[in-house]
């Protein structure tokens, strides 16, 4: 059972009892990591948008919502969301983006902001999308904003998860490690470290995904490059100037219903540097933070499936938007 509380700053919790958790290092059973990731291409199909070959993920039927996922993940990442939000009627899906999962990995792809918006928006259309529920999270909120800053009027409603506003911050690790290096090496290989980085920054509840999981996330990193195409990213994400991308979250002025929620125990995107800076500039009254670290797809799948779900409905609620509005 959940409750929500709602404190005197606007931020809304979403309290869950306390739970303990297992602390030891699992060991990786290969055979279950080769199952899971041969599930997750059975789960999806490949598609080719702007001459790039890339994976959707997607199940359900109804109205779209399109979740764009950040770096270093993949669609994998919303493989528990997408099945609840198809319980409730929507067609959902998660693409890879290039560099990232099962799409293309060319050098001669670009991997800036700029660029991979606009190979989000080609594959939008690919997919056969006109109107959509679009959800962001981490570097999929920049990517996202500005395919919705270029077409607004096909965006239904908005939901915002651990994201950024502008790219005006201090670089963030991978940067500066994509300066001095092309590939993954050593340490930043081991299914072992892998699996501690991910625990410490991203996961808050290690009982909701296996050691298997984990390390399906690292081979769709890291791939057969190295994650080289990764550390291109992150080079070259700041090199054309994009943001920031207030006028597409800001609730009085945009056309659709937006709605924010935040991993409240995220250190990378942290609530007070990143989530209240968002939640002042969507002037909404309040975000509902969730007891979760950076990924809130893996510690809450349900709640952020309910949340997208309420705030797509919204779109089609004229009262309830004039409310938020």
């Amino acid at each position: 059972m959940t409750r929500d509380a709602t404190r005197s700053d606007g931020i809304r919790e979403t309290c869950s009892p306390a739970q303990t958790h297992p602390t030891g290092a699992n060991v990786i059973d290969t055979q279950k990591v080769d199952a899971t990731l041969a599930a997750h291409r059975i789960a999806g199909r490949r598609f080719n948008a702007a001459g790039i070959n890339s994976f959707v993920r997607e199940q359900g039927s109804g109205e779209t919502v399109v979740l764009m996922h950040g770096l270093p993940t993949s669609s994998f990442l919303y493989r528990k969301v997408i099945p609840r939000l198809a319980e409730q009627g929507f067609r959902a899906l998660c693409f890879d983006l290039p560099g990232l999962g099962l799409a293309d990995r060319s050098v001669d792809i670009d991997y800036s902001i700029r660029g991979l918006s606009e190979f989000t928006a080609e594959a939008i259309d690919a997919l056969g999308i006109d109107e959509y529920h679009l959800v962001v999270h981490d570097a999929g909120g920049p990517i996202g904003f500005q395919a919705a800053l270029a077409a607004p009027e096909r965006v239904l409603s908005l939901t915002v998860l651990n994201t950024l506003l502008s790219m005006d911050h201090a670089p963030f690790p991978g940067e500066i490690y994509g300066r001095f290096s092309s590939r993954f090496r050593g340490v930043l290989t081991s299914p072992r470290l892998f699996r501690e980085l991910m625990l410490r920054v991203g996961i808050a509840d290690p009982s909701t995904l296996t050691a298997e999981e984990i390390d399906v996330h690292r081979r769709l990193l890291l791939d057969a490059d190295d994650g080289a195409a990764y550390l291109r990213i992150m080079r070259t994400l700041r090199h054309k100037d994009v943001g920031p991308w207030h006028d597409v979250v800001d609730r009085r002025f945009v056309p659709y219903p937006v709605d924010v929620a935040w991993g409240g125990q995220d250190p990378i995107l942290s609530l007070r540097r990143f989530g209240l800076p968002m939640l002042q500039a969507t002037h909404l009254p309040w975000l509902r933070v969730m007891r979760a670290k950076h990924y809130l797809q893996e510690d809450r799948p349900d709640e952020v499936a309910a949340l997208i779900a309420c705030n797509a409905r919204r779109a089609h609620e004229p009262s309830a938007v004039k409310e938020m509005q």
